[in-house]
Order: structure tokens, then C-alpha cells, then sequence
């Protein structure tokens, strides 16, 4: 073996110490994300595995990625930057929440209740990243052809995806079309469902250049902790004072 590739895939690692803080109490973890920019290629596999994971509508997006085009010709390059929700220390979503439907758990990550939410979108409004969404009740396959018998058109479509249930927040939600999240304002959430089965977020385990790291903060000798200490971290607009917990490696 090339000595210059991992002795382990760092998602062995990552697992291995999910599993670990997961033992912790919940309040001893605090959940961080780094993406190493160097080894994003622009591939989109973590936004698509995120629509797929929680069952988002169009419009609604919880891990674009970011592209610019840098350079003069024939000099020119294309960077990425994948923009998950910051998970801020200090959310200015959830201040402006008039009903209370949005804050902090005990592990750092903002999350919502769509049962609280009345769809204002001051959160919306307040986020200096964007990150929020509103969700207008939209169908990919609403266009697709249906004729009982002669065309297997949206029903087969949208089965087992559109018309199946988010499994956001572990909670069991209508089929889409009846009710919540629907008029919901939506974000990432670190994919809560799975962390709380011993999963990492889905695009965690989708990105195929192991660029984006995950794991409890406070554990010392974590990766995500080894990757906070390097050289290259910085936070996007920190000027806000929003103290975000998601870090890029440049």
C-alpha cells in the first residue's frame, strides 16, 4: 500500500467515534462539522443524498453547493463551497421566532418544530447565510403524465419518495400533501433521525472525496477535532457574531 493513502478510511473513524459520543450523555456532546474545500470536487453527491434523505420538495435545499469561477482566461479555475446550515452559537433564527418554534438542543444544533411553526419566515429573513427554506407544498412529479391503465405515470413516481413521509426529527409525519412540514420553514439538522440510530448525516457518507468531517467536539482526540486545529480552518462571516459550529479547511 502507497504510504501517502489512509491506513483507514476516515469514515470508519468518524463511526467509531459517533458510536463514542453517542455513549456520552447528551449534554457532555457538541456536534461539529468541517469541510475540507481541498477535496471538494463540486460533485453534488451530499446535496442530492440530503434531498433524498429527508424527502425535500423543490425549492427547498438544505446542503447546496456554492460554485464561483476564479481566474482570468486561459487561467481559470472553479471552487466549491458546500453551505450546510452553520449551526450558530448565536442563531439569529431563533431569536426573531415569535412562537418559539426553532432553538438550540443540547448538542448545538438548531432545530424546528413544525408543529410550533406558522411559516412567517422571519427566520428566514434573520439567517446571514441563507440557509433557511420555506416549504410551499411543491411536487417534482406534479407535471409527470398519469392514465390509469395505459401510462404508469406520478403515482409510480412519487411512490416511496414524494408521497412517503420526511423522517425528520425521528418523529412520524403525515404522508406529504397532509400537513406538516408544509408551510414550514425548513433547514438542515445535521440529520438528527440518523445520529440518534449511530448514522452520520448522509452527506457525510456520500461525499466521495471524504471531504466533509463530523463528530462531538469535545472529544479530544476526535478527527473533526484534529481537523478544527489546522492551519487552514475559518468560518464564514464571522464578523456577524453568529459563532457558527460548521468550519472549512481552505
Amino acid at each position: 500500500m502507497s504510504p501517502s493513502l489512509p491506513s483507514e478510511d476516515p469514515l470508519v473513524r468518524m463511526h467509531r467515534e459517533l458510536a463514542r459520543a453517542l455513549a456520552k450523555a447528551p449534554d457532555k456532546v457538541k456536534w461539529v462539522m468541517v469541510i475540507d474545500l481541498a477535496r471538494c470536487i463540486g460533485c453534488h453527491a451530499c446535496a442530492v443524498a440530503c434531498v433524498s434523505e429527508n424527502k425535500l420538495p423543490p425549492g427547498v435545499v438544505y446542503r447546496p453547493v456554492m460554485e464561483e469561477e476564479i481566474g482570468v482566461y486561459p487561467n481559470v479555475r472553479r471552487r466549491f463551497l458546500p453551505r450546510p446550515c452553520m449551526q450558530c452559537e448565536n442563531p439569529p433564527c431563533v431569536t426573531v421566532c415569535p412562537v418559539t418554534a426553532t432553538w438550540k438542543n443540547k448538542q448545538g444544533v438548531t432545530v424546528i418544530d413544525y408543529d410550533r411553526c406558522i411559516g412567517c419566515r422571519y427566520c428566514l429573513t434573520a439567517c446571514p447565510y441563507g440557509v433557511r427554506c420555506s416549504d410551499f407544498g411543491g411536487f417534482y412529479t406534479k407535471p409527470t403524465a398519469e392514465l390509469d391503465g395505459l401510462i404508469l405515470g406520478r403515482k409510480a413516481a412519487a411512490k416511496g419518495y414524494e408521497d412517503a413521509a420526511a423522517p425528520e426529527y425521528g418523529k412520524a409525519w403525515p404522508p406529504r400533501g397532509h400537513g406538516s412540514p408544509i408551510g414550514n420553514a425548513r433547514k438542515c439538522h445535521f440529520c438528527q433521525h440518523r445520529l440518534a440510530v449511530g448514522q452520520l448525516p448522509s452527506c457525510v457518507t456520500s461525499c466521495i472525496g471524504r471531504a466533509t468531517v463530523f463528530g462531538d467536539a469535545n472529544d479530544l482526540t476526535s478527527y473533526v477535532r484534529e481537523c478544527m486545529g489546522s492551519p487552514r480552518v475559518f468560518r464564514l462571516k464571522e464578523d456577524q457574531g453568529t459563532h457558527p459550529n460548521v468550519y472549512y479547511l481552505a
